[in-house]
Parts: C-alpha cells; structure tokens; sequence
C-alpha cells in the first residue's frame, strides 16, 4: 500500500512538473513550427512573465489570477514589439545568425534583470486557497500541484479546440505545413506571426508564473531550463499541440522520477535518450513525417 501510494505521488509530482513544461514550451513549438525561427530566447519570456507576475503580486497586491493576466498581457505586448522590430529581420537569415542573435537577447535579458531586481530567487506568494494538501482518496497531495494538472489539462483542450475549430487555428496549421500554399491563399502570414508569437510568449509568461514555485525564478532562469523546453519541443513535434503535451508529460514524469533516484545522473539519462529518439524519430516522436 505505501509503495503504491509513492508511485501515485511521484506520478503526480512528474505530472504537474510536466504540465509546466507543457505550457512554456507550446507557444516555442509553434512559433517554431510556424516561422521556422530557432528562438532560444524563449525562456526569457517565461523569466520575464515570471517576474512580471510574482512582483505584480508582491508589490501592487495584484490577486493570483490577476497577476497571471497582467503577465501574460505585458509579455505578450513585449514580444509583438520585439518580433516586429527584431525578430521580422532575421526571418531569412541564416539558422546561425538567429541563435546568435537570439542567445544575445537572453545573455542581454539575464543582465538586465540582474541589474535592475538583483540575482536574488524571486518567491512566488500562493494564495492561501492553493497552500496545503487535498484528500485525493487513495493519498494526500499538494493542492497547488493538483491545480497546475487541471490547468494544463484546461489549457491543452482549449488549444486543440482553438487550432483545430477556428479559422484562426485552421491558418496556423496550413502555414506550419505549407507556408508557401498558405500565402498563396490570402493568409497573412506577417500579420500571423506576430499574433503567434506573441500568443506563444505569453504562453511562456504564464509557464514561468505558474511553475515558479516549482522550478523556482532567478535571472539564470531562461537559460537554466532552455534545454529541457528545447526537448520538449523536439520530442513533442514542431506545431503539435498533443504532441507537446505529450511529450512534456513524459519528460516531467522521467525527470521526477531520475531525480529521485539517480539524483546525480538522472539528467544525463535524459539527454541521451532524447538523442537516440531523434536519431530514430528526427520529427519527433508525435510529429508527422515530412513529405
């Protein structure tokens, strides 16, 4: 019975791990899909949010709720002005010159919020509704990690409703597929990557409020997590929504798992079976084959 009990708190230990991996990371296989843009600067958006939402909540009494909002609004609105005045320049550049530039802008981010909130870890207040545990019958666990879960499991359905039920959604798949068709259809494709990245980088904002409490938040966030995000995103499939919750689920589960008990190598293991999946699978293992 206690071992069973471990297994269920482990689960739902990699499960709500897993569904922060999946909120950050959604909006980078999109985008990624999307515009074919290698943007390691995603995690700066999830750092930034992360802030945004946890000294909104500090310092303004702004409510958890509302504070998720005003994060994902504000980084939303940063990233639509940086697409159009940065990113929309190198669209056609080179793989090497946009991981250039976009490892720069988080080399520059880190020292900026360095500077002006200091490298402290920033705290992260829950609600007192959220704090504790809850009787799930067969154990007790943490309130807040049962909430991350229906969140995700929330977020995941209104996503596959949105890309797979709206006219909106129906551009975004055919210009992932086929950029060149889409255009040749009337879509705007210019006006759509800017309302998908930033769609996507308020995803990510939303990810590092959500899951600060998890993964913690300091100024070394966007790039202590990029790999895991970047695995993610590789293993879920460019553009795939499921595929991405899929993919985060099972990296979340492994890595809370590993972490128990192979505290010292558990990563590692990670890293080198991601690289034999896409040995096998170079589209990942839920992304569709390429024509």
């Amino acid at each position: 019975m206690i071992f069973g009990v471990d297994v269920a708190s482990m689960l739902l230990g990699g499960v709500a791990a897993g569904m922060v991996l999946f909120i950050v990371s959604v909006g980078l296989s999109v985008t990624m899909g999307l515009m074919g843009f290698v943007n390691l600067a995603h995690g700066g958006f999830a750092m930034l949010g992360g802030y945004a939402i946890a000294l909104a909540m500090r310092h303004w009494g702004i409510g958890f709720v509302a504070a998720l909002v005003f994060g994902f609004v504000v980084t939303a609105a940063v990233s639509a002005v940086l697409e159009r005045l940065l990113y929309a320049r190198l669209y056609g550049a080179s793989e090497l010159d946009q991981v250039l530039f976009t490892i720069g802008l988080v080399f520059m981010t880190i020292a900026s919020v360095t500077l002006v909130i200091g490298p402290e870890n920033q705290p992260l207040a829950l609600p007192r509704i959220l704090q504790g545990q809850v009787n799930l019958g067969f154990t007790h666990y943490r309130t807040y990690s049962i909430v991350l879960i229906v969140i995700g499991i929330v977020i995941v359905g209104g996503l596959w409703l949105a890309f797979e039920r709206t006219r909106m959604g129906a551009q975004i798949r055919a210009a992932v597929d086929n950029r060149r068709m889409a255009e040749s259809l009337g879509i705007n494709i210019a006006r759509l990557f800017t309302l998908t990245f930033a769609f996507g980088s308020g995803m990510a904002a939303l990810g590092g409020g959500l899951g600060a409490e998890f993964l913690g938040l300091d100024p070394q966030y966007a790039l202590k997590y990029l790999v895991y995000f970047l695995i993610v995103v590789a293993v879920g499939g460019l553009g795939r929504v499921t595929g991405v919750f899929y993919a985060a689920l099972l990296i979340g589960v492994l890595d809370f798992v590993l972490k128990k008990y192979m505290p010292q190598g558990g990563t590692a293991f990670i890293y080198g079976l991601t690289i034999l999946l896409l040995l096998w699978r170079p589209q990942g293992l839920f992304g569709a084959k390429s024509a």
